[in-house]
């Protein structure tokens, strides 16, 4: 009897085994600053929403066998390709998260394509990804520069600020955002009277803060993120710019950078987000449990990391196979997604996921009832209006 029982039970942890390994296999990077200025808007937030989604997928009950690494690009196109090529050839990756700075993200986007993997971009924002780079393997899930320019750019121009002065991260990402933005206020009445590259990151934004203040600009747009952001907006506080009249837009601004600078100093300033933890029941039960893990509310990268991550794997599980990149991107573009963060999603055939983005406005101390209570919404943009019209060239549904 005892042979019997011994017996059964090898056979059965060998059906078991046999079950486990013949599951499909997934293995996932985050890749992303992990130690300079966009380390706190992505970084190990990004890595925690990434395997926030594993569990939340339940990804081992479906035959999932999910792995997740990471790695620092260090904001540095050559570094995050080598990365990526190392990935995909010798470690078995099968798509690529987050990737914050566009130059990276696009060098990343074109070896993703040729290693047929999946890019499921989060954090950068050049609208490049799904425009003159668009690729069939890219997903640009979470804010582009001219969703930003649709909701900051817009608002503050119709609002009165007419004359724009851009100080610009001379990168990508950077040249995008003013372009964008730029257009927007050209269209509602406004015009440039001038602009500045300023080298990418920065620490001294002390001239160029000066040029900015004597060109007579109604608005300065930071055409920036991160650090660099919260440096420019310190720095410009300090100068006296915005007591003189002249008002900050800051195009990309991210709530850990609110919660760095202090209401007292950010109070007023406009943002647009396509995430904000305290927006409904959904987004604060999530937020929460990333909080206990992470230590800080999400920014939208990080959620925007969660919610790609969830689809992708949905998509992964009705294929039955992580191996075929293209594939798993033409699954994701067939999906009818209902976020809970990010609430109804369509992942066009450009790549681009479609959802509605908000425009914020940064509470005062006396509106401010805690530590991260930062926001008030404004308005909500359809993700029609806040995004670029597809491509034609760039549907991949009809290749």
């Amino acid at each position: 009897m005892i042979r019997k029982l011994a017996l059964g039970t090898a056979l059965g942890a060998l059906a078991a085994g046999a079950a486990f390994a013949a599951g499909i296999d997934v293995k996932l990077g985050v890749l992303n600053d992990r130690s300079g200025v966009y380390a706190d808007l992505s970084g190990e937030g990004s890595v925690v929403a990434a395997r926030m989604a594993v569990e939340d997928f339940k990804a081992k009950d479906k035959g999932l066998n999910v792995e997740i690494i990471s790695a620092d690009h260090q904001n540095k196109p050559d570094i995050g390709s080598g990365i990526a090529r190392k990935w995909y050839d010798a470690e078995g990756v099968n798509a690529i998260l987050d990737v914050p700075t566009s130059s990276v993200a696009l060098a990343v986007a074109d070896i993703t394509a040729d290693a047929n993997g999946v890019l499921l971009d989060s954090g950068a924002g050049s609208t490049a990804l799904t425009r003159e780079q668009c690729r069939p393997t890219t997903i640009h899930w979470t804010y582009d520069t001219a969703a930003l320019a649709n909701g900051t750019g817009k608002a503050l121009t119709e609002a009165g600020g007419k004359k724009w002065f851009f100080l610009t991260a001379d990168y990508a990402f950077g040249h995008s955002l003013e372009e964008n933005t730029a257009k927007v206020v050209e269209a509602n009445g406004g015009e440039v009277v001038g602009t500045v590259d300023v080298p990418f990151p920065a620490q001294d934004f002390s001239s160029f803060l000066l040029q900015a203040q004597g060109s007579g600009a109604d608005v300065i747009g930071l055409a920036n993120a991160g650090g660099d952001t919260v440096n420019a907006i310190k720095q410009a506080s300090e100068f006296g710019i915005t007591q003189a009249g002249q008002k900050l837009a800051a195009l990309l601004f991210f709530i850990t950078d609110v919660h760095a600078l202090g209401v007292q100093t950010a109070q007023g300033l406009s943002l647009t987000s396509a995430f904000y933890w305290d927006q409904n029941d959904q987004t604060r039960e999530w937020s929460k449990r990333f909080m206990d893990k992470h230590g800080a509310e999400p920014t939208m990268v990080q959620a925007g990391v969660y919610s790609a991550t969830m689809a992708y794997l949905a998509a992964v599980e009705a294929l039955g196979s992580a191996d075929d990149g293209k594939a798993v991107v033409a699954k994701m573009k067939e999906m009818d997604i209902d976020d809970p963060l990010f609430g109804k999603v369509k992942v066009r055939g450009d790549g681009r996921a479609v959802h509605d983005m908000y425009l914020y406005e940064v509470k005062t101390p006396g509106d401010s009832t805690g530590e991260w209570d930062l926001y008030k919404q404004i308005s909500s943009i359809s993700g029609d209006d806040a995004f670029l019209p597809m491509l034609d060239e760039c549907d991949f549904t009809k290749k």
